[in-house]
């Protein structure tokens, strides 16, 4: 069987999605599965056992260009493919898999694709509260109502990186190899009220660093300026213990050196998602979004949040823009959560 995923276009909901692709290889073992998504997104396809090839979305997000679309799918006529599966629930998702012609086309009802899609599944968005359990209820030929009727436990998403990637890469960006690394993704989309301070970053590492440890921080270029706001509340003697690698890797280094870490420290944001798919001992900070929806999907994985619901506010009302739900996540709080993590994995390879 020859499947085609139209896969989702931001980093947190492409790891998730791979729970779709792990399950559709157990329901399917001789299935060749093709990810079309974003060019950007092939590091993380690259790294999913299940998927055979990524195809590049050559589109920009939000584009319709139904002319555009109409010539991507009939290229893909000689793929034959038997099945699609469309993650995202826009109109224009589903377009490529109805000019490439393929039979059978599987994704939730959305906004108006009566016809693009000809397997339509209604969502009960109550049946179904996490986003993962939206995408894996798809791989199956048979409907199901709830997410209490998917087997469980479900097939969590699972990068693979080799342990000489991460010797190599270390050495390339010229860490430490005397002390473990614990890494801290600071930065987060839409604003500041979903980032934890920067000066509670700082006194955790400061923490870290007298135990020890070293401290690399994570991001893109934007998220730069927060890792050197971090760096700079730090003591002197600190400092050359902390990297800012924010913009400096690729996103296929950053995903080699979050596996190499020993635990990661996150707000909600992409980078979280990859750490747990990595199964690093993950300590995940939540202030306005909610993790009811889009969890970190680890074993080893504690969420600090301390009020409920969910916020839509880019800002706070706090100096820097930052949220006070985030604010009074203490550093303390933090150090307690990340050593019983490490604790325990500790105790696990010793009894294992």
């Amino acid at each position: 069987m020859k499947i085609l995923v139209i896969g989702p276009s931001w980093v947190g909901d492409m790891m998730m999605s791979q729970s779709l692709y792990r399950t559709l290889k157990a329901e399917h073992p001789d299935a060749v599965i093709d990810v079309m998504a974003p060019a950007w997104c092939r590091p993380l396809l690259s790294r999913m056992p299940e998927v055979n090839q990524a195809l590049a979305m050559p589109l920009g997000h939000g584009a319709l260009e139904i002319g555009e679309r109409r010539r991507l799918g009939k290229s893909l006529r000689g793929s034959h493919y038997d099945r699609a599966y469309v993650l995202p629930n826009s109109f224009k998702s589903a377009l490529v898999p109805f000019f490439a012609g393929i039979k059978r086309r599987v994704g939730w009802r959305g906004e108006m694709r009566y016809g693009l899609l000809n397997d339509l599944r209604k969502l009960d968005k109550a049946a179904f509260p996490l986003m993962v359990e939206r995408y894996v209820a798809l791989g199956y030929d048979t409907p199901v109502s709830s997410a209490k009727q998917l087997p469980q436990p479900l097939l969590r998403p699972q990068l693979q990186v080799e342990d000489q990637e991460k010797i190599e890469t270390a050495a390339q960006f010229q860490l430490s190899a005397d002390r473990p690394i614990v890494g801290f993704c600071p930065g987060a989309e839409f604003g500041p009220a979903k980032r934890w301070p920067h000066y509670h970053y700082a006194a955790l590492a400061q923490q870290l660093i007298a135990e020890g440890y070293q401290v690399v921080l994570f991001g893109s270029a934007k998220d730069r300026p927060t890792g050197e706001e971090i760096i700079a509340a730090l003591p002197d003697e600190a400092r050359s213990h902390c990297r800012n690698l924010s913009g400096d890797t690729s996103l296929e280094q950053a995903v080699i050196l979050l596996a190499h870490c020993r635990a990661v420290v996150s707000n909600d944001s992409g980078l979280m998602h990859i750490a747990a798919a990595l199964n690093r001992p993950l300590v995940a900070l939540y202030g306005p979004s909610s993790p009811d929806f889009t969890p970190p999907l680890a074993r080893q994985a504690r969420v600090i949040r301390l009020i409920t619901g969910y916020h839509k506010v880019r800002k706070g009302d706090a100096e820097q823009g930052y949220h006070q739900s985030m604010i009074d996540i203490q550093p303390v709080r933090v150090h307690q959560e990340l050593n019983a993590l490490l604790n325990s994995e500790q105790e696990m390879s010793c009894t294992s």
